[in-house]
């Protein structure tokens, strides 16, 4: 049967009231089930906090390979262009030039691994909304955040490298096979 109650009176303390009153009709034999709406949506509630944190957790594992991959990237290619900085030092060029060559670079690279990696999450959340059935949503504000903190963390990444490269000597740059 159904039980319908007022307003004012709280859902919790009505279902422990009817519990306790079908307990004692059915002499402790729970032969019986109660189903609370508001105890669902709670359910409801601490599974979607659980799924937010797992999803966040692989999100920040995700940037922490891609920063490292973007700073292996750079020393890859401070290395395979130490004659070119050598030679850009030795016509003139400051530390903060080469400096901000490099972190140009490296910003470059981590915003486009953001719109693809934007891209890539609509495509693969209208997949899966098609095929779960379940609704998909965006909001502009977390489209530019997720953008905001990609572009940082490869900035963060190719920092190091960035000063790596400034800071090679001309003579010896310019010497390297």
């Amino acid at each position: 049967f159904r039980v319908q109650i007022k307003r004012d009176i709280s859902s919790g303390a009505a279902a422990a009231t009817l519990a306790y009153l079908m307990k004692r009709r059915h002499k402790d034999i729970e032969d019986y089930e109660m189903i609370v709406p508001e105890a669902l949506l709670e359910q409801h509630r601490k599974t979607q906090n659980i799924f937010t944190i797992v999803m966040a957790c692989i999100a920040g594992i995700s940037l922490l390979v891609g920063g490292i991959g973007i700073m292996n990237i750079m020393l890859a290619t401070v290395l395979e262009r130490t004659r070119e900085i050598g030679l850009r030092r030795a016509v003139g060029a400051r530390q903060k030039d080469i400096r901000g060559q490099f972190i140009a670079e490296t910003v470059s690279i981590s915003a486009i691994g953001g719109i693809v990696g934007i891209l890539f999450g609509f495509g693969l959340s209208m997949a899966i909304g098609a095929i779960t059935g379940w609704a998909v949503g965006w909001t502009i504000t977390s489209i530019l955040l997720s953008f905001f903190v990609c572009t940082v963390i490869g900035l963060a990444s190719g920092i190091y490298p960035a000063i790596k490269a400034s800071r090679l000597d001309p003579i010896e740059a310019l010497r390297h096979d």
